[in-house]
């Protein structure tokens, strides 16, 4: 489903980074019949009738919208974001009754832009994890995690996963990223083996990470599978994915604390959405090859 978003964010498109921008003027007002069987179901009825304050309501995402297959900036059409994640959330809009709209940041803002009230809830392929949920939000999860190793075609270096083979190794990543404490841990092994411990260098986005290891100034970069299989497949001379990694997280809907009765609504509603098979759906649509649902648990350390 493609949806508007803030005009403003166009500068994005021709390389120009903005920190955030609140799209409340392109706020999605139509319903979709893509999701009208999943809305007249009687557990989405019956929750519309239990959540009254959330019909009609237009309530605002905050994304990191760089990464493909799950919130990007549609191609065809610049004033819309498009993704498996952009598609859930109006799939829960539909069957709570709200509309969605989005609040554009970096990955290191998501948390803090929902926990200081400028957004309601975060849908943006976010792992959840005790130490972000300590930032200000409930986790619900929705997919297990595997990582894949995004590295140069052949993989030259031979890296076979977070462990010693990174040593001496330079790595992008995401600031904010779960992988980077991970990839810092393996400097102690690196260095009992008389090796250089990795380098991390940081930076905003999925698309800088991918240049980075494109242009040879980083060894790998490290993310969701279906993300990096997505780059490979947009530079299947350039790039290939050295390694898949099961990392014992989930990823999850991000709300605030405290907020008990629209986060065990989001719950309700996203245990529909994965009964009705719409989830696996959704996956397919957007060639999450390896997303595997995840039940819907709560995370939270309030």
């Amino acid at each position: 489903m493609k949806t508007p978003r803030c005009t403003a964010l166009l500068a994005v498109v021709v390389g120009i980074g903005l920190a955030g921008c609140s799209s409340t003027e392109a706020a999605t007002t139509e319903k979709s019949s893509e999701y009208a069987d999943l809305a007249a179901s009687v557990t989405c009825t019956n929750l519309r009738t239990k959540n009254p304050d959330l019909n009609g309501k237009t309530l605002k995402n905050a994304i990191n919208p760089y990464t493909p297959g799950y919130e990007t900036v549609n191609p065809e059409n610049p004033s819309e974001y498009h993704g498996f994640d952009i598609d859930l959330g109006n799939a829960l809009g539909a069957c709570l009754g709200f509309n969605n709209d989005y609040v554009p940041v970096g990955f290191s803002e998501l948390i803090p832009t929902v926990a200081s009230g400028q957004a309601d809830w975060i849908i943006s392929n976010l792992y959840a994890t005790k130490e972000r949920a300590a930032g200000g939000v409930d986790f619900i999860s929705y997919s297990k995690v595997f990582d894949g190793i995004l590295v140069a075609k052949g993989n030259p270096k031979k890296i076979t996963g977070i462990d010693t083979s990174l040593c001496g190794l330079t790595v992008g990543l995401n600031k904010g990223y779960v992988e980077v404490p991970l990839v810092e841990g393996v400097g102690p092994a690196c260095a009992a083996a008389g090796l250089k411990a990795p380098t991390v260098s940081l930076f905003d986005s999925s698309a800088d990470c991918t240049q980075a290891v494109l242009a040879g100034r980083a060894d790998a970069y490290m993310n969701d599978i279906n993300t990096v299989n997505g780059f490979v497949a947009a530079h299947p001379d350039k790039l290939d994915s050295a390694e898949t990694v099961m990392l014992d997280y989930t990823i999850g809907i991000g709300v605030p604390q405290g907020k008990h009765e629209f986060r065990d609504a989001i719950q309700a509603a996203l245990t529909e959405v994965q009964s009705s098979g719409l989830q696996d759906k959704l996956a397919a649509k957007w060639q999450l090859t390896e997303n595997a649902v995840a039940k819907p648990t709560i995370l939270s350390v309030s």
